[in-house]
């Protein structure tokens, strides 16, 4: 690890592709400073969506190009955060990317929209450096775990280098950047009950008013791990206290 001028980040984080997305250029420059200041070398700046857009698919043909974490303001003339990410998100490139709205419109409707749409944290403006660089390593560290081993399961193989789950009937099926950090929290504690508010806690850093949104991740994780959603036998309900993962043998 290594420390910036703001905090502590991972040395397998500081080379992640990072763009910030913003109209207020002094801002987006400032947050880019921040960012170097704290160890990240590979930051980059657009001050629209149009433009954006344009970066994410200069480099879609080239996986050592790619961005690995959106930092998007919501209110910008033309193409605002929320569009953006959605437009994002229809490019097989950046389905899984992690994303971080990072804005002045803070009210809660603004911030279950975002979420909604897939971003992986809703940070309010204005904002402390050091919150800023922690949330964000943060992410980071969910999405990109320095080691990724595969996990063994009763009917699939879940590789966490590649988001890519390999079915006992041939099929392989990609996670989603929130399936896989759902996983991730699993996995790491496989034998073990995660409760519905740990779990939370882990994946939208809080337990309050996110319980459905987690049901329905389950729900799509096993589709996707087990041979009978109906009847699961690696990540098992606990009535009344979470879940639980069940590894291979």
């Amino acid at each position: 690890m290594t420390a910036g001028g703001f905090g502590m980040v991972d040395a397998h984080l500081r080379d992640k592709r990072i763009l910030i997305v913003d109209d207020e250029r002094e801002l987006a420059d400032m947050v880019a400073a921040i960012l170097h200041g704290a160890g990240f070398t590979c930051v980059s700046v657009a001050h629209s969506g149009a433009e954006a857009l344009a970066a994410v698919d200069a480099c879609a043909a080239d996986a050592e190009r790619a961005f690995q974490l959106f930092i998007l303001d919501v209110m910008m003339p033309h193409m605002d955060g929320f569009e953006l990410l959605s437009h994002l998100r229809q490019r097989t490139a950046c389905a899984r990317v992690p994303a971080v709205f990072l804005t002045a419109k803070d009210e809660p409707f603004d911030r279950v929209s975002g979420l909604s749409l897939g971003a992986d944290d809703y940070i309010a403006k204005p904002f402390l450096p050091q919150e800023l660089v922690l949330r964000i390593a943060a992410v980071l560290r969910r999405c990109y775990a320095e080691e990724s081993p595969l996990l063994e399961l009763d009917a699939s193989r879940v590789n966490f280098a590649t988001a890519e789950v390999e079915r006992a009937d041939g099929e392989t099926v990609l996670l989603t950047a929130k399936e896989h950090e759902i996983l991730s929290v699993l996995a790491r504690n496989a034998g073990r009950i995660v409760t519905i508010d740990a779990l939370c806690e882990a994946c939208w850093g809080t337990s309050f008013g996110y319980e459905n949104s987690l049901m329905a991740h389950i729900r799509r994780l096993r589709e996707k791990i087990e041979a009978n959603p109906s009847k699961p036998v690696s990540l098992v309900t606990v009535k009344g206290l979470g879940y639980k993962l069940v590894k291979r043998g």
